[in-house]
C-alpha cells in the first residue's frame, strides 16, 4: 500500500458511455415501497478526486451513479449477500452481465477473471484463521469466505459472502489516501486483491505453526502409555484444511499474473504495475501452501510408519512371552498324562525338581529374548 502512496498525478475516470441519462430509479432501492430492499447494501459512496463526497444521508446506488454522472468521479457500493431481488435493481443500473450477476448472488465460485463488455468481474476467496487453543482431530482450521467485484470506468460494485472479509477497515484506509483514491476504480480492485492476499500471508503463517506443532509431537518420544498413530486424525483434518486453502490460493494466480501483465482499459497503468507485487505475494503463499502439502504427506506416512513399527514390537514381545508359557505348559502336559512309569515319580524331591526345570528353562529364554531386543 505504501508503494502506491508516491503516485504523482491523479487521474480521474472518464464517464462509462452505455448508462443513460434518463434512467428512471428501480425499485430495488425505492425503500418507501420496500424498506428491507436495501438491507444488503453495506455502504454506498460517490469519491471524486480521492475524496469521500458526504451528504445528509448516504446515497442510494442510483443516485450514486446520477451524480458521478452529473459531476464525474466513481461510486463505490458495498453489499453483504444480495438476494436476487436485491440485486436486479443495481444489475440493471449498471448493465451488469446476467452470467455474472447469477455468480454473484449464488456465490461458491472458484476464483477468477472475467471481462463482460465494458465491466471486469473479479472472484476473490478469502480465508480466515480459526484460533482454537488445541488442534483436534475435528478442529475447523481455515473458514473461507468471497468476494466478488464488479469494475467498470466509473463504478466498484464488492459482494461479500460470508461472515469474514469484511472490507470496511480497507475502504477507510483508501479513504485515508486520497492520491490513490483519485485513480480510480482500478485502485479499489487492486486494493481489495492486496488486502486478500494479505490475509493468505498471515492464514499461511499460522497453518504453519499448527503443522509445526503436529510434526513435534509426531516425531517425539510418546509419554508413558501413549501410542504412536494417534496423530494420525489431527494430521488429515489438517491436510484437508490445507487444501481447502489451496483451493483458494492456486487459481487466483493466473488472473493476478493476467491484471499485472496484460495491458486493460479498465486498469490504470500506473495502478497495473502494483499487480505484479501482489502476483508475487500471491506465488509465494501458493509455493507455501504446496509445501505444506508436501510436508503433512511426509508427517502421514511417518507417523504410520510409527505405528507399523509398534505394532511389530507389540507382535514380538507377544510372541516372547508365548515362547516363555509353552516351556511350563509343555512339562506339565506330559506330567498329566496316565503313565505308571513317569520320570521321578516316586522321588521325594521330583516335584521341586520339575518346578526347578521349569523356572531355570524360563528364565533363560526370557534373558536370550531380552537381549536380543523383543523384550
Amino acid at each position: 500500500m505504501s508503494m502506491i502512496r508516491d503516485l504523482r498525478a491523479a487521474v480521474r475516470p472518464s464517464l462509462r458511455p452505455s448508462l443513460r441519462k434518463n434512467s428512471a430509479p428501480y425499485s430495488g432501492y425505492d425503500t418507501t415501497r420496500d424498506p428491507s430492499a436495501s438491507s444488503a447494501v453495506v455502504d454506498c459512496a460517490v469519491y471524486r478526486d480521492g475524496s469521500r463526497l458526504e451528504g445528509s444521508t448516504a446515497p442510494t446506488p442510483h443516485e450514486a451513479m446520477l451524480q458521478v454522472r452529473e459531476e464525474g468521479g466513481f461510486a463505490w457500493i458495498g453489499l453483504h449477500e444480495p438476494t436476487e431481488e436485491e440485486f436486479a435493481g443495481i444489475a440493471r443500473e449498471f448493465g451488469l452481465h446476467p452470467l455474472a450477476v447469477e455468480d454473484a448472488v449464488h456465490a461458491h465460485q472458484r476464483p477468477k477473471l472475467e471481462r463482460y463488455d465494458d465491466t471486469l468481474f473479479t472472484v476473490f476467496k478469502t480465508i480466515h484463521y480459526v484460533e482454537h487453543a488445541e488442534l483436534t482431530a475435528t478442529s475447523e482450521v481455515v473458514e473461507t469466505g468471497e468476494v466478488m467485484c464488479f469494475t467498470g470506468r466509473d463504478f466498484v460494485i464488492t459482494v461479500r459472502h460470508g461472515g469474514q472479509g469484511s472490507l470496511r477497515a480497507l475502504r477507510h484506509r483508501l479513504q485515508d489516501d486520497p492520491e490513490l483514491l483519485a485513480k480510480g476504480p482500478s485502485a479499489v480492485l487492486h486494493a481489495i486483491a492486496d488486502h486478500v492476499v494479505d490475509g493468505y500471508i498471515a492464514v499461511a503463517e499460522a497453518v504453519q505453526d499448527d503443522i509445526d506443532e503436529v510434526e513435534i509431537d509426531v516425531f517425539s518420544t510418546p509419554a508413558k502409555g501413549g501410542r504412536r498413530g494417534s496423530d494420525a486424525g489431527r494430521i488429515y483434518q489438517l491436510k484437508r484444511e490445507v487444501l481447502e486453502f489451496k483451493r483458494a490460493v492456486s487459481p487466483l494466480l493466473r488472473p493476478m499474473q493476467l491484471l499485472s501483465e496484460r495491458p486493460m482499459r479498465l486498469i490504470d497503468p500506473d495502478i497495473q504495475k502494483y499487480f505484479r507485487d501482489v502476483a508475487d505475494h500471491l506465488a509465494r503463499v501458493q509455493e507455501e501452501v504446496l509445501g505444506f502439502d508436501e510436508l503433512l504427506n511426509s508427517i502421514l506416512q511417518a507417523n504410520l510408519a510409527q505405528a507399523t513399527v509398534t505394532q511389530n514390537e507389540d507382535m514380538r514381545k507377544i510372541t516372547s512371552w508365548a515362547a516363555i508359557i509353552a516351556v511350563p505348559t509343555m512339562i506339565c502336559g506330559v506330567y498329566g498324562m496316565n503313565f505308571d512309569y513317569m520320570p521321578e515319580l516316586e522321588w521325594r524331591y521330583g516335584y521341586p525338581l520339575v518346578l526347578g526345570v521349569i523356572g531355570a528353562v524360563c528364565f533363560s529364554i526370557h534373558r536370550i529374548l531380552k537381549r536380543n531386543g523383543w523384550l
